[in-house]
């Protein structure tokens, strides 16, 4: 069969045409694709982490809450962190609480991070809360920190003592909503001093040191170093760090940290005499205390406390004490048999508590004043917070007329 030139001719058009439309929709197709979403410009992104642990601490616990959240995004984001601690029971809870924030790029929004403990019962709790928020310098959001400690406490010599008080850390980027422009302290209940707050460490004393302090927690008026360097432990007080402690305006509370057995009045005097070489050596001058350091695993007796205060008494120097003096511990019991031995310790001697350890705060934030130790001691100072993580610190409280035995910057 065969075809004429024009049927030839027509066909080859309508090839030519079918093609061209092929191709015109193909290429139609893919510009539609690659076209972006209208809606893509607009996200919202809600983060929500609750934590709640109900402890009945009959006997000794330990409970780590840590939420992390390490976002980097354009998107509008609300943020709630929220940990809640319920304690109850005659043991030991230890609680870690750890909230951490890492925020880039141009998020907006509201980040909010709330931790509560609410405490009852005779037994201890150790708290340490730790919030940290890094935020970048794009990142434009509402932050707020709270942290709320409710604790009751109950002991043979006080059936009803309620505690309540409310505490919050800072953000690493240094925007700390709970900063503290107030430096003329609170009246003390029994006595006409004030009560100032201050702080502890067993890091080296740098101007990095002071700012992370004061950034994230406020200006203490009180600062307590160890006497000697102890490895991978303590850093001991030199002279360059104590000239930048007193270029501040602070007090320095000094810390004798050598003693790993408290126990003998021999070994009690023999301790007082090295911490008043140290002292010597960094010519600090009389009048000032110089604190024993008891940590609560150390045994101890009433020989060893009596061997202390006489020697540290005879020295020209004040005689100090730190440690655990809640009722039930060794250390209360063996300072009331020495108190009863020689009246001059209960009379003259000065106690720095850890107890009641109810966390870190800020210096804004901190609790009232309400430190345990002997009934009739001068207990002018207490370390409420233990460990932060933000810097490497502990938090105190303290009577401000304990600062005429420090060694102040005028001195």
């Amino acid at each position: 069969m065969t075809f004429g030139k024009y049927t030839l001719i027509s066909i080859a058009a309508f090839l030519l045409i079918v093609s061209s439309l092929t191709v015109f929709i193909w290429q139609s197709d893919s510009s539609k694709q690659e076209k972006p979403s209208e809606d893509s410009s607009t996200t919202n992104i809600t983060i929500t982490n609750n934590v709640v642990n109900n402890i009945n601490a009959d006997s000794d616990v330990s409970v780590e809450s840590d939420i992390s959240t390490d976002m980097s995004s354009d998107a509008k984001s609300n943020i709630l962190n929220n940990v809640e601690n319920n304690v109850a029971g005659d043991g030991e809870a230890v609680l870690s609480n750890s909230i951490e924030n890492i925020l880039n790029g141009h998020t907006a929004g509201s980040l909010e991070n709330l931790v509560k403990n609410n405490v009852k019962g005779s037994g201890r709790a150790n708290l340490d809360n730790d919030i940290q928020n890094s935020l970048d310098d794009e990142v434009n959001v509402d932050v707020t920190n709270a942290v709320n400690t409710n604790a009751q406490e109950k002991n043979e010599k006080d059936s009803e003592n309620d505690d309540s008080n409310s505490n919050g850390n800072g953000n690493s980027n240094g925007n700390d909503d709970n900063g503290d422009e107030n430096d003329e302290g609170t009246p003390a209940d029994e006595d006409d001093g004030e009560i100032v707050w201050g702080i502890d460490s067993a890091s080296e004393t740098t101007e990095d040191l002071y700012a992370c302090v004061r950034d994230n927690f406020g200006d203490p008026v009180i600062f307590g170093r160890y006497l000697a360097d102890i490895e991978g432990v303590a850093f001991g007080l030199t002279k360059d760090q104590i000239d930048l402690i007193h270029s501040n305006d602070d007090h320095i509370l000094l810390i004798y940290n050598l003693i790993s057995d408290a126990r003998g009045y021999d070994n009690g005097a023999g301790h007082a005499e090295d911490a008043i070489a140290l002292a010597n050596d960094l010519g600090v001058p009389e009048g000032v205390a110089l604190y024993a350091d008891i940590e609560p695993s150390f045994p101890v007796d009433s020989d060893f406390i009596r061997g202390w205060f006489d020697t540290i008494s005879e020295s020209g120097y004040e005689s100090g004490i730190y440690g655990i003096f809640d009722p039930d511990r060794e250390l209360t019991i063996a300072y009331n048999e020495a108190a009863e031995a020689n009246e001059e310790i209960l009379d003259t001697n000065y106690i720095w508590t850890a107890a009641p350890n109810v966390g870190i705060t800020t210096k804004e934030n901190a609790p009232e004043y309400n430190p345990q130790a002997p009934e009739g001691s001068l207990a002018w100072g207490w370390q409420y917070g233990l460990d932060a993580e933000t810097c490497n610190i502990d938090t105190n409280l303290f009577n401000s007329n304990l600062t005429e035995v420090l060694w102040s910057p005028d001195s």
